[in-house]
């Protein structure tokens, strides 16, 4: 009894060897935003976010009296830099050198520290006009906006928010399901096979696995996948202690094989944590 105890523990720290999470200064995701142009089918034009400060992260505004400007006079992309630079922000919201050109109903995506709270501010460089967006912050991780030009007030941006909820609670099902079914299939070979220790099984499975990507989601909307992939790991051995416990007080194994509930726990749930990492990969838009 005693080795095989030893053995699950041995097991727990090999999970965090083969999943380490990195905790370098600058490394791995940082948070970002998207912003989707609709009804600009026909359109040429420059993107940027102005910012409240006059910085973030590497990306700063432009000071005459400093002599730090990301374009010189000459450069490609010097023009357009030059018209935002000029731009005068009703609110005094700063430009911080970083634009992209976009065309169509293209997208727009600051994914290196972007500015919170900021405005969307578009340049046509056709007609040599501006249009500019109210005040939005990021409100997730990963925050996500749908813009288009307001037909009643010329000159404005009508940004709003378009995180995908609807699509987050069906992959939240799916993962749910899925995890489940991959514990059955385990307890099946472990070699609980009636109807009252699936029933308890799956009635186990549904509160801790609910309870698991909950928790999860809500740690990848605020914090983003480094969070989500530490405390995936965490949120594992907790479930794996109390499973185990209940597992062995209420499925009992007879005297011949009194540790298999606790063994069925650890496979079921390495195996569930391995296969969430793996379908996570090849298939993020659901994981």
């Amino acid at each position: 009894m005693k080795q095989k105890f030893r053995g699950i523990i041995i097991c727990i720290v090999l999970m965090f060897v083969i999943f380490p999470v990195p905790a370098h200064a600058d490394t791995g995701p940082k948070p970002s935003v998207q912003v989707d142009f609709t009804g600009m089918e026909n359109e040429t034009y420059y993107v940027t976010l102005l910012s409240q400060s006059d910085s973030t992260g590497p990306a700063t505004a432009y000071d005459e009296n400093n002599q730090y400007a990301c374009y010189h006079e000459g450069e490609e992309g010097y023009e357009i830099w030059k018209k935002f630079v000029d731009y005068q922000d009703s609110d005094g919201y700063y430009f911080l050198q970083w634009f992209e050109q976009c065309s169509g109903n293209d997208t727009y995506v600051w994914s290196y520290y972007p500015p919170s709270p900021f405005k969307v501010l578009v340049y046509f460089p056709e007609t040599d006009t501006f249009a500019i967006s109210e005040i939005c912050e990021r409100y997730a991780f990963d925050s996500y906006f749908t813009a288009r030009l307001d037909a009643s007030e010329s000159g404005t941006l009508a940004v709003i928010k378009t995180y995908h909820f609807k699509w987050e609670i069906i992959s939240l099902a799916a993962r749910i399901v899925i995890t489940i079914l991959i514990e059955l299939f385990i307890a099946l070979l472990f070699g609980f096979r009636t109807k009252k220790q699936l029933c308890f099984l799956s009635v186990v499975n549904i509160l801790t696995q609910t309870a698991l990507n909950i928790l999860l989601n809500i740690l990848n909307y605020n914090r983003g996948p480094y969070a989500f992939t530490f405390y995936y790991v965490v949120f594992e051995l907790l479930i794996f202690a109390v499973e185990a416990v209940l597992y062995r007080k209420f499925l009992p194994a007879g005297k011949e094989k009194p540790a298999r509930p606790v063994l069925y726990a650890f496979t079921a749930n390495i195996l569930s944590f391995v296969s969430g990492l793996w379908l996570a990969h090849i298939i993020p838009g659901i994981f």
